[in-house]
């Protein structure tokens, strides 16, 4: 995109995404403008004279239509890119109900308005280059967008039955991803479990699963540090601590609530830790074993034998 005296481009877009990861991204970068990645309803503010360009990424919300509107002496550029046929209700047929009801409301309906506006047409494949012809659409070839850092593992593997403790680590994970943009969070959950972390970007939902799939999970290794807090309550008095066998399995290091269950094998500082149920101290841990690799080796280190000490002193008995 040349320059012709912009300040800044704005790409719009639902939340991050493929399209501008291996499209839109890519291609901007040859302008070396400053780009902002905004959401459909967070809407700049510019300075007096200031000249942009806009880039909406498949979808437009009212709002960024009205703020094209009021600012269009100032949008010298409006582009909008697509990588599915969006402008064809045809060919949204046999998609589920809600996505094409989406479709059609926040991309099919714009086209009008987008030609009104004299925007520029992007396309990803060459079929959508020679269907929207007349709008001599632009071709953007998709590049590999970088790598992204490698990210440790902090999990949570309780059932449905620890709903209070799924609950309970939401600020925990909150205030982790604050301090540490390495480190993504695993659990095991449905809709509900989703619909809670689903505002936490680098929080991945697993499906349950079966006893003989969960261990096939765990024998995967690739995860490092592992939370098993146990809240107060009747139903948590009767359990045992096997939560130490699957983090320390998993090749991680874990944290447990101090005075559980935990307490008859875990040793704190030495094959894990143990804290108080208080979330900010829980998070202030994890990133303190985040930033000190050493120690948390050592730990699991000691978890490990720890874990085989236990199974012999079964077979001793």
């Amino acid at each position: 995109m040349a320059a012709l005296k912009l300040s800044r481009i704005f790409v719009v877009e639902e939340r991050s995404n493929p399209s501008t990861d291996f499209f839109v991204a890519p291609e901007l970068k040859q302008s070396e403008l400053d780009v902002e990645h905004l959401g459909l309803n967070q809407l700049p503010q510019l300075v007096a004279g200031e000249l942009v360009a806009v880039v909406f990424v498949r979808y437009i919300s009212k709002s960024w239509q009205r703020w094209i509107r009021l600012h269009a002496s100032q949008v010298k550029r409006l582009v909008y890119f697509m990588d599915d046929d969006l402008f064809d209700l045809s060919a949204f047929n046999g998609l589920p109900w809600r996505y094409r009801y989406k479709l059609a409301r926040m991309a099919y309906t714009r086209k009008k308005w987008l030609q009104q506006s004299q925007a520029e047409l992007w396309v990803s494949t060459p079929y959508l280059q020679q269907k929207y012809l007349a709008w001599r659409p632009r071709l953007v070839q998709a590049c590999l967008p970088p790598a992204t850092a490698q990210q440790l593992t902090l999990f949570y593997h309780g059932s449905a039955s620890h709903r209070h403790e799924i609950d309970w680590l939401r600020p925990v994970v909150e205030e982790v991803f604050k301090a540490e943009q390495g480190v993504s969070f695993e659990i095991i959950g449905g809709a509900e479990v989703n619909w809670l972390y689903r505002g936490l970007a680098r929080v991945h939902v697993l499906h349950p699963m079966s006893w003989p799939a969960y261990q096939a999970l765990l024998s995967r290794g690739q995860r490092d540090i592992g939370l098993a807090p146990l809240l107060g309550g009747r139903f948590n008095q009767a359990r045992s601590y096997t939560k130490f066998f699957d983090i320390t399995r998993a090749g991680a290091v874990g944290l447990y609530s101090e005075g559980s269950i935990y307490s008859e094998v875990v040793s704190h500082g030495e094959n894990g830790l143990l804290l108080p149920n208080q979330p900010q101290l829980w998070a202030d841990a994890v990133v303190d074993l985040v930033r000190k690799p050493e120690y948390r080796q050592q730990l699991q280190q000691q978890a490990l034998r720890s874990s085989s000490q236990l199974e012999r002193a079964v077979w001793d008995d």
